[in-house]
């Protein structure tokens, strides 16, 4: 009888912190976009202000790499490539719109 094949367990989620260092104006708020973690490219998330020039997102769903963007008021895209994130970092970035 030939040995039971064994499938390797599929990854667990691990918590990934993302921060964005910018001061986006009084009244305005942050949104990340992406793809993995949770994020889709067509609806963002608001990340949560933390300082006036610091705002933060933990995402619980990350399985696999993360690409995001940040926009202003979910309108305004970030200037420049795609971000990345591995599950379970901490990720600070510094955008410029």
């Amino acid at each position: 009888m030939p040995p039971a094949v064994v499938k390797p367990a599929a990854p667990k989620p691990s918590l990934t912190t993302i921060t964005a260092q910018v001061d986006v104006g009084f009244g305005n708020t942050l949104y990340i976009r992406g793809a993995g973690g949770g994020l889709s490219w067509t609806v963002g998330v608001p990340m949560t202000c933390v300082a006036a020039d610091l705002w933060r997102i933990a995402l619980d769903a990350a399985r696999q790499d993360i690409a995001f963007k940040v926009l202003v008021n979910d309108v305004s895209w970030s200037a420049g490539a795609d971000y990345s994130a591995v599950p379970g970092a901490n990720v600070t970035i510094r955008p410029s719109f």
